[in-house]
């Protein structure tokens, strides 16, 4: 594909300032225009290794327990009787009617987010993934339904998750959403403040107008030289100076890329100094955050929404993330304490977004490259396919358990092998209510999500 004016300007000006910000229809779907009053949020917890979704919703009826414990013994025993039955933490779902006799449950590290599910806080989405079209384990053996190119690929999965495409994927459907809603009016300040990340740049938040801007977990994302700047004061002017020449004040030229590269690191200056002075005015919330990585990252998320009004958003998608989740081995210990983790930042976002009075206004949703295997390896389990999300906030039906729960049993309709589940749910699925919650169009919607007209969108009704 050849690069154009506007991907060498994303490229140029976002790898220059080193993390400063630039910038079919289904019938099943009813139409209206987008709306862009009031504020909305969509906040990605990305959970970057492929997290075991097996591990997060757990079997609680005696027969499914059974079976899976006999599949995973060898595992089970690593974790000293944590996935035992009696340590569980079962749930009752308004929709428990949808799985007949079955049961489900929690893992004893997550008792927030149990909390927050039965408040009706919180649900679940069961085997979502990357799907082109419906795939049975037939077809997938014999080769003759679409599948997502480069299957159980770390960064392949990542981006077809956050792009509906492989890695090299240049715009991600939280930046096309962002597009459209700034189409319709919303935001009247800065657009940069419309997409925001504090886990890198990738395809997520881009889309063909905006790119996301950078915060760190205190602020804007630090300029290097500019930082380094500040703590040598002593040379009077020279911090001045550095700015001035990151501004690129003064720049002149008759060359029509030069003059758009020097306009876009001039914004990208200008946004931290509105971002910066914002925080720096805003009152602190008093919501205890935990000393994580993820719990740093929700905190630096839930302080930008404080200030939305002072950046004149109305509305905004956040991405999050942390790694670890590729548990080849060790598992026992190195996913409890990752689901732990987000347990309690998911909870302290929770509480900090009914601070702000923002419950029903802000939606968070889990995403991971893939599942992991149902069999294990020894002490950890491989790289799998669809895998369980949780979604949270006030507007979500929370207290259920969404889309299929296939049984815990391998050589079932949805295996393709070693337990490695084959998506129920396709990610367009559960991105098609997001966007149209957040306030796209159906229209807007299908632009940014062109896969689910291969879906019934209406398989998901989240809010």
């Amino acid at each position: 594909m050849p690069l154009t004016r506007r991907d060498f300007l994303r490229y140029a000006v976002s790898s220059s300032l080193a993390g400063a910000t630039l910038l079919g229809m289904p019938s099943s779907f009813t139409a209206h225009a987008a709306q862009a009053q009031g504020y909305k949020a969509l906040v990605c917890v990305f959970l970057f290794g492929g997290v075991d979704g097996y591990d997060i919703l757990l079997p609680y009826d005696h027969e499914s327990y059974n079976s899976f414990a006999n599949i995973r013994q060898s595992l089970l025993n690593q974790y000293q009787g944590a996935r035992s039955r009696e340590n569980l933490q079962p749930l009752t779902p308004d929709n428990a009617a949808q799985f007949g006799s079955r049961e489900f449950a929690l893992p004893p590290e997550m008792p927030m987010l149990k909390s927050l599910f039965d408040q009706r806080r919180a649900a679940i989405v069961s085997n979502v993934g990357p799907l082109i079209e419906p795939v049975s384990a037939q077809s997938f053996a014999n080769r003759s339904a679409k599948l997502p190119p480069r299957l159980f690929s770390h960064n392949d999965q990542q981006s077809i998750w956050q792009a509906s495409a492989p890695e090299g994927a240049q715009f991600g459907w939280g930046g096309l959403f962002a597009d459209a809603i700034l189409a319709a009016g919303a935001n009247t300040g800065m657009g940069e403040f419309t997409t925001l990340s504090t886990a890198g740049v990738g395809p997520f938040l881009t889309g063909n107008s905006v790119s996301p801007y950078q915060i760190s977990l205190t602020g804007s994302a630090d300029i290097a030289a500019l930082q380094g700047a500040s703590a040598q004061n002593e040379f009077s002017g020279f911090l001045q100076a550095a700015r001035d020449r990151f501004r690129a004040e003064g720049f002149s030229a008759s060359n029509i890329l030069a003059q758009d590269i020097a306009t876009k690191f001039r914004q990208g200056i200008d946004a931290n100094t509105v971002f910066d002075l914002a925080r720096l005015s805003a009152p602190a919330l008093t919501t205890p955050f935990p000393a994580t990585l993820l719990g740093g990252q929700l905190k630096a998320v839930a302080d930008t929404i404080s200030i939305r009004d002072s950046l004149s958003a109305n509305r905004q998608i956040f991405f999050v993330g942390i790694g670890g989740f590729d548990t080849h081995s060790n598992q026992a210990e190195d996913l409890s304490g990752l689901l732990s983790q987000l347990d309690n930042g998911l909870a302290a976002f929770d509480s900090a977004m009914i601070e702000l009075g923002l419950s029903e206004s802000v939606t968070t949703f889990t995403a991971s490259d893939f599942g992991r295997t149902l069999t294990v390896n020894g002490d950890g389990t491989d790289h799998g396919w669809g895998g369980n999300q949780i979604v949270m906030g006030g507007a979500v039906r929370g207290g259920n358990i969404f889309g299929d729960v296939p049984p815990l049993m391998l050589g079932h309709d949805l295996d393709a092998g070693n337990g490695r589940l084959i998506p129920s749910l396709a990610v367009e699925q559960l991105a098609a209510p997001l966007g149209q919650w957040w306030g796209l169009s159906n229209s807007d919607v299908l632009h940014a999500l062109p896969g689910l007209s291969n879906f019934d969108p209406a398989d998901l009704a989240l809010f």
